[in-house]
């Protein structure tokens, strides 16, 4: 049955989320809503569980606890419903690098349906945005780190998501390219209204305005904006808050 979202249904719910491998707690008992529209970043030391989240959230691991509400449309009872509202950027690359970018593009406009014309429309679109209308035709290995994150964006966003999810999208890249990676995620959600979910360790990407889940050893030990953990953990800055909160709960 199709649930319809309500004005007020959040675009990603998590509640008493679980997850082990073997004998080792991954996730545990992590819950959190993230509001239409909100910018939200997901931050955590490596080994944290971030890439296990999301690894639940877009179903490449069953959850054995818990549920996930994607615009209240529940993963396992709909997934193809709740997984056609997100567009994923995950740390590991995932593009064929001996193809041209349009080639890439292409395909993944395919996997959803979408006619050679529509594809072909919203490519040139997204490339646009992106600042590589000029480099279609290019195999990726001629790409810098920062233009292929841009390409895998641009793959993230054709089938017109809702909520786009980045796991960790600025590693490996220098400082400048990062700048300019994070500043052109902004602007999408600034442009576009997208719900973002930014996984990241780098304190130097979050915002002042950001809404932050901070999660440590699989569990979400501190939620809220950048003033409300500063103050939470009587710290002057957001390093030392960080350090303070993760510290009190481990």
């Amino acid at each position: 049955m199709q649930t319809t979202a309500s004005p007020d249904t959040p675009a990603l719910a998590v509640s008493r989320l679980g997850h082990r491998f073997g004998s080792k707690v991954a996730l545990h008992d992590v819950s959190f809503t993230l509001p239409v529209g909100s910018f939200t970043v997901l931050l955590g030391l490596n080994g944290a569980g971030k890439t296990t989240l999301f690894s639940l959230i877009t179903r490449l691991y069953s959850s054995r606890h818990g549920s996930i509400r994607l615009f209240g449309h529940d993963i396992d009872r709909s997934p193809g419903q709740a997984l056609a509202t997100l567009g994923v950027v995950f740390q590991a690359r995932t593009i064929d690098l001996d193809l041209t970018v349009g080639q890439n593009l292409h395909y993944h406009a395919a996997l959803f349906g979408l006619s050679r014309r529509e594809a072909g429309h919203r490519i040139a679109a997204e490339l646009e945005r992106a600042g590589l209308a000029d480099r279609e035709g290019d195999v990726l290995r001629k790409l810098s780190g920062g233009q292929l994150r841009r390409v895998e964006i641009a793959r993230a966003l054709l089938h017109r998501p809702r909520l786009l999810l980045l796991d960790e999208p600025t590693v490996g890249l220098d400082m400048a390219s990062r700048q300019a990676m994070l500043g052109h995620i902004r602007r999408l959600k600034q442009e576009t209204g997208l719900s973002v979910l930014f996984a990241t360790h780098l304190f130097d990407e979050i915002q002042a305005e950001d809404t932050i889940l901070l999660l440590h050893k699989g569990r979400l030990v501190a939620e809220g904006g950048v003033p409300t953990l500063i103050e939470r953990s009587e710290q002057p800055d957001l390093p030392r808050a960080f350090d303070t909160l993760t510290r009190l709960a481990s």
